[in-house]
């Protein structure tokens, strides 16, 4: 219980600050005049992320990186039976409905009034579900993380994504650190040769242990070393989860997860050239350009191979706590959610 509070508190402060310290003059842009093409929709009212990234889309400031896109409407329904994500439905609601927003009770009722959907539901149970409707509609579609709570469903839902040729993105906020797209994308490191890790941890009865928020972590470790990790291990304690991840070219790559302490994010890649400190968390603002692009162009600038990849070394992390710390393949873990 008390990891939980630290972490929802956490969550506030972060999405503050995220809000207050990129938007020091916020002037919100009348929703009325979003031409088609341009409007936005949001299922699932029960996380910080939806009015924190209405707030970002519908702002006067930094227009030009959101490419014209606003938030126009949003369907609340999230999470039934997570008290810390159910019982937060009418303050969002309320938020987002102060900004402009118009409440709508279906999804169907949703892609009427929207051109792009933000898939925001705290509860990745529901996101499959949820997130048929919207590709079936041909919508282009960013799923918040987790992009679902099983392997089995992220696999489907990416399957599905293929079969109605509509373009889905899904990325945690983290993977956008500065220091994380300059390694990846400017070398500032060199050649990257292996990399450690950091972020909370807090567990989610309904979910795999990463997927509800070590999946932060995970993705900044993604984002440097990029994909081919071929087998995963995973030593667990109940504060602290270390898993290591041993690429296809040799390469050591190590999350560290943590449900005690200090709540922080961060790692360091280490590289040919130099080693670089990834951190600090610098909000949200730089994800929501990124979603922004991605309606624009249709390009997911996260792979669909690397996302399901990034799911299956939680996964096999999760098997591996199940054999007792024993090295469990990707490839296991994938044609086992494949032929469930």
């Amino acid at each position: 219980m008390k990891s939980d509070l630290k972490r929802r508190e956490f969550i506030k402060q972060a999405g503050a600050a995220s809000i207050s310290l990129s938007l020091p003059n916020y002037i919100l842009r009348p929703s009325q005049s979003v031409p088609r093409g341009k409007r936005v929709g949001i299922i699932g009212l029960d996380t910080s992320h939806s009015p924190a990234f209405t707030k970002i889309f519908n702002t006067a400031n930094s227009e030009a990186l959101l490419k014209g896109y606003q938030v126009v409407a949003a369907y609340p329904q999230g999470s039934m039976d997570i008290p810390g994500s159910a019982e937060r439905i009418p303050e969002y609601t309320a938020q987002v409905k102060e900004m402009g927003v118009d409440i709508v009770d279906s999804i169907d009722k949703l892609l009427e009034k929207v051109d792009v959907v933000l898939l925001e539901t705290n509860d990745g149970r529901l996101h499959l579900e949820q997130a048929l409707p919207v590709l079936k509609a041909g919508k282009k579609l960013f799923v918040d993380k987790p992009v679902t709570a099983s392997l089995h469903d992220a696999i489907a839902l990416y399957d599905a994504a293929e079969e109605y040729q509509t373009p889905v993105f899904s990325s945690s906020s983290l993977r956008y650190l500065k220091k994380a797209q300059d390694v990846r994308h400017n070398q500032i490191a060199g050649q990257v040769t292996g990399a450690m890790t950091f972020s909370p941890a807090t567990l989610e009865a309904h979910h795999p242990d990463l997927f509800w928020y070590g999946i932060h972590g995970v993705e900044i470790l993604f984002t440097v070393m990029g994909t081919g990790c071929r087998r995963v291990q995973r030593f667990a304690t109940p504060d602290t989860d270390i898993v290591i991840g041993t690429w296809n070219d040799g390469r050591l790559g190590t999350f560290r997860g943590s449900r005690t302490g200090k709540h922080d994010y961060g790692g360091i890649a280490f590289g040919t050239e130099a080693n670089v400190n990834l951190g600090p968390f610098d909000g949200y603002q730089n994800l929501v350009y990124k979603i922004a692009e991605f309606f624009e162009s249709g390009k997911p600038p996260v792979s669909p191979k690397e996302t399901l990849e990034i799911y299956a070394f939680m996964e096999a992390a999760d098997e591996s706590k199940r054999q007792d710390g024993s090295e469990v393949s990707l490839d296991y873990v994938m044609n086992k959610a494949r032929n469930s």
